[in-house]
């Protein structure tokens, strides 16, 4: 089966070759294009794709107003694209449920990557979101609270515990497998666990998690 995909971008030069990009591929499928953010939420609602690549700067609803309703009300991964390397658009684009962020000078071959891993749900993405990032965010936002307990952890058990740590720390399956002694399959299993315990969509929103509540912490 195609991943399906929406892509979102105000200028229609950009959306042309981003489509044109992903249509090349047998195993990828361009099923909406939207030329502001209210569009997108509306064609993502419509055609429920499972990837939808998001320009920050769109008229009527940016892209980080998109993010949050598509989030919110499908289970479509967003995979944000931008010409502005700042941090603040990592840090507002996670916040609303973002799975990456990339820029887009990449070239196509990690365009592609990034759609089916962003789909896949298996790792942290690309070089401009990095365990870094989501540990100064969160940084910024308990320099005037304390980490906030989450009961939900309590029910995991002491190695879906430990992979939640890997995971936070920015690894991939493969890595952790290496780092814990066991298979690549046996952590892709865990990890699937603790999303699913942890009522989480993806990767990036079980590292949030697992920083805000104090499991891991910026620096270790």
């Amino acid at each position: 089966m195609k991943l399906r995909v929406v892509v979102a971008d105000d200028q229609a030069l950009v959306r042309g070759g981003l489509c044109m990009i992903l249509e090349s591929q047998p195993d990828i499928e361009v099923v909406g294009e939207a030329e502001d953010g209210a569009q997108a939420v509306a064609v993502a609602a419509r055609e429920r794709p499972d990837v939808v690549l998001m320009d920050v700067r769109m008229p009527n609803l940016d892209g980080i107003g998109a993010t949050r309703e598509i989030c919110a009300a499908t289970a479509a991964k967003v995979l944000v694209l931008t010409t502005f390397d700042l941090d603040e658009y990592v840090y507002e684009a996670l916040l609303a449920g973002a799975s990456g962020f990339l820029l887009k000078d990449m070239h196509r071959a990690d365009l592609v990557a990034a759609v089916r891993t962003v789909a896949a749900g298996e790792a942290l993405l690309a070089p401009t979101v990095t365990r870094r990032l989501i540990a100064d965010v969160l940084r910024q936002r308990r320099a005037v609270a304390a980490p906030v307990s989450d009961r939900r952890l309590g029910s995991l058990t002491p190695r879906e515990e430990d992979i939640l740590r890997q995971v936070a720390r920015g690894l991939s399956n493969a890595e952790i497998a290496v780092e814990l002694v066991v298979t690549e399959h046996t952590v892709k299993t865990h990890v699937s666990k603790v999303l699913a315990k942890l009522g989480l969509r993806d990767r990036v929103q079980a590292v949030v998690l697992a920083y805000e509540s104090g499991l891991v912490r910026p620096g270790t």
